[in-house]
């Protein structure tokens, strides 16, 4: 294909003569022109194989390497990206979070009582039979952190994938897609991507998505409005659960 036509067509090119370029939006198909995927800057591939899988490193374009504070990538490298991000609440280390662990962790992290209990009934009682081993429910609502993939649900980023990993392109394109600007995601940008995310005939998928965007929101409560990307991003593998829970109960002394 010549460069300028490329260019017209919709072809992403990193560079003039570019073998490995690949057609990512067209004219003829608004949706891909409005929701363009991320693509790294020609020559700059700071992130090699950006598609595939990271077992236990939430990598992306500007933390290549993950979370390397406090030592974090290694002291969990034996932990799926989802198993880290539940890590927090499994205060102690056992492989089983308790309803009441998850409320504690909320606690800790400044829930009021209200939204703790809501949240404590809707993630186990969602959540906990998938992670069972057997066939029958767990009489306690436990969620067992071996099968925490199984709680994968539609109408997400698709960021975890089926087995738990964090995929960084798919994180990447959250921000490419749907994000005002490339370092943030606003309540519009959160809600359009929720909207641009659905999947058809998936109630639980998008109450799940709501319910997990909605919190992240709470959670994060951001002065300016704007959800830092770095912040998503140690959400999604659980060191920034810590860092918050620390910082709350060092201001509260």
């Amino acid at each position: 294909m010549d460069y300028k036509a490329a260019l017209i067509n919709g072809t992403n090119v990193g560079s003039k003569g570019d073998s490995d370029a690949v057609t990512s939006h067209i004219q003829d198909a608004p949706v891909t022109l409005r929701r363009k995927p991320f693509v790294q800057p020609a020559g700059d591939v700071r992130l090699s194989h950006i598609g595939t899988p990271r077992a236990n490193l939430a990598a992306t374009y500007e933390h290549p390497e993950g979370t390397q504070a406090s030592n974090w990538a290694r002291e969990h490298q034996k932990q799926t990206v989802l198993q880290q991000h539940c890590d927090f609440f499994d205060q102690d280390k056992d492989g089983i979070i308790w309803p009441l662990d998850t409320f504690r962790g909320l606690r800790a992290l400044g829930f009021n009582l209200l939204l703790c209990l809501l949240s404590v009934l809707i993630i186990h009682v969602s959540f906990s039979y998938p992670t069972v081993s057997g066939r029958l429910p767990d009489p306690f609502f436990r969620i067992y952190l071996e099968n925490i993939h199984r709680d994968k649900h539609g109408s997400d980023s698709g960021t975890y994938d089926n087995e738990g990993r964090f995929v960084p392109q798919k994180f990447e394109d959250m921000f490419s897609k749907y994000a005002s600007d490339k370092d943030y995601l606003t309540v519009r940008d959160m809600w359009d991507m929720l909207r641009g995310q659905r999947l058809l005939a998936d109630p639980f998928g998008w109450g799940g998505a709501m319910f997990e965007w909605l919190a992240t929101y709470v959670l994060l409560w951001p002065e300016d409005g704007r959800m830092k990307k770095e912040h998503i991003r140690k959400l999604y593998d659980g060191s920034l659960f810590y860092e918050m829970a620390k910082e709350r109960k060092d201001t509260s002394k």
